[in-house]
Formats: structure tokens, C-alpha cells, sequence
């Protein structure tokens, strides 16, 4: 993988990526290595990681304020969305939130749309480069500043990461999202989901992000599945809310 930058008013800032994943700078694409696969490419709108090679997919990018996330935002149900019902949010409540498994950010937005403050946690130094962008990208819209200003990005492996909190730190709700073989049927997601596998790895450790979240969580955690998946390996969640692909395993504490 190398930072790939074509811009000469992002160099600055595409080095100091590149320095701090300890990735090669390159400004000329022709210069790429044969055998790189992917590149972090800075373009004059954004951040972006785009495969390389005759049968690559497009870019995929953080977008909080456009696209499927911008129609979610407008269009989404508010509260009555399982994923609120899930983490527990009621008139008058908003639980804090930690997203131990952060990815593209999606859920994490959507809980910090409807009040919920959330930290997110992703260990891909990668992934984390691009969702800083998208934060950085959204604060430029008046809407969906609003929203940023309730999120905030830690670069840790949620494992380690939950069980160093101290006490006024434990989170309400700990959200837990793994990533799985097999997801969403739609091509973008498969996209994606590639991509991150390629990456960082299906997450065979769920059993112990679980362990960690059941320790450290103060009111519940919750585990985002696809509807017919087995549960995490463990104590058996004491609710279950199901949707039309995906379903949330709630332990209560």
C-alpha cells in the first residue's frame, strides 16, 4: 500500500499520513510498485482507498453529508430505527456510546444523529485515516456539523482498549458491529467489506471484544448480526431484536 497524492495543496498533508502509517509517499502514479494493490489517495474533494489492478472496484470513501448516508439522515425513521431501540434510546435518554468496531462510522453517526454522544474505536490505523477525513469533511456542512460535534475517533484495538477505562469513563452502551464472511447482498457493501477484510481480517476475536465490552459497558451491550448468524460464543444475550437482514443481540447489565 502506498499514499498516493496527485494534489500539490494536500502534499502536506498526505505526508504526514504517510509518516504516520509508515507508508511510501507517491506523487506520481507511474511510480507505484507493481505489486501494490491499493493506494490512500488524496484527491482535491477527499480521502479515499481505491484497489488497483484490471478488475479493481471503485474508491471507498467516508460521506457523512451525501449518498446513502445523507438520504438516512433525511429519510432514516428517527427513533423508531431498531438500531435506537436497540442501544436503548428513550425520550429524555441518549445513552453515551462506545462503537468498538467504529468501520466506516455509519451506525455511530446515525446514534450521534439522534443525541447519542459516541466514541467511536476502530484499530485500523487505515480505516481511522478515513473516517477522520469524512469527521473533517463533514464539519463543513451546518447540518451535519451539529452531528460530528457528538462524535470522536480513537485508534486502539477495542479489546486492550475497553478495559483501560476508568470508572467515570464506562461507557453506557457498548456497540459492537464484527465483521463477517458474508453480509449484505448489495455489490457496494461487498465492495467494502473486501476491502476492509483485505485489510484488517474477518474478526475471529469476538468472543474476547465481547468479554471486554460485558466488563467494561455500565447499562448494556449490544451485538449488530446478520439475522440468521450464530450468536458470539458466551453467556446468551437476554434480548433479541430482529429486522428484515440483520438483528441486535442485547446483554443487559
Amino acid at each position: 500500500m502506498a499514499v498516493l497524492v496527485g494534489d500539490a495543496i494536500r502534499l502536506s498533508e498526505a505526508d504526514a499520513l504517510a509518516l504516520e502509517l509508515g507508508l511510501p509517499l507517491v506523487q506520481d502514479p507511474s511510480a507505484l510498485s507493481p505489486s501494490c494493490e491499493r493506494v490512500l489517495q488524496f484527491t482535491p474533494e477527499r480521502l479515499q482507498l481505491q484497489p488497483l489492478g484490471p478488475q479493481a472496484s471503485g474508491p471507498v470513501y467516508v460521506d457523512f453529508v451525501d449518498g446513502a448516508m445523507g438520504h438516512r439522515r433525511r429519510y432514516g425513521g428517527g427513533r423508531s430505527q431498531l438500531v435506537a431501540k436497540a442501544v436503548g434510546i428513550k425520550k429524555g435518554f441518549c445513552p453515551r456510546v462506545v462503537d468498538a468496531t467504529a468501520g466506516l462510522g455509519r451506525d455511530s453517526f446515525i446514534l450521534a444523529q439522534l443525541g447519542c454522544h459516541v466514541q467511536m474505536v476502530e484499530r485500523s490505523p487505515v480505516v481511522a485515516a478515513l473516517l477522520r477525513d469524512g469527521m473533517r469533511r463533514g464539519q463543513c456542512d451546518d447540518e451535519v456539523a451539529t452531528i460530528i460535534e457528538r462524535l470522536s475517533l480513537t485508534v486502539a484495538d477495542a479489546r486492550q482498549w475497553l478495559l483501560t477505562l476508568a470508572e467515570s469513563e464506562r461507557p453506557d452502551v457498548i456497540y459492537v458491529d464484527p465483521m463477517h464472511p458474508e453480509r449484505i447482498k448489495a455489490a457496494e457493501v461487498k465492495k467494502e467489506m473486501r476491502l476492509f477484510r483485505e485489510l484488517v481480517g474477518l474478526d475471529s476475536d469476538d468472543a474476547e471484544l465481547l468479554q471486554s465490552a460485558l466488563a467494561a459497558a455500565r447499562k448494556r451491550v449490544v451485538v449488530k448480526r446478520p439475522r440468521k448468524s450464530e450468536t458470539i460464543a458466551g453467556p446468551k444475550p437476554n434480548l433479541i431484536m430482529e429486522g428484515k437482514s440483520t438483528r441486535f443481540d442485547i446483554y443487559l447489565l
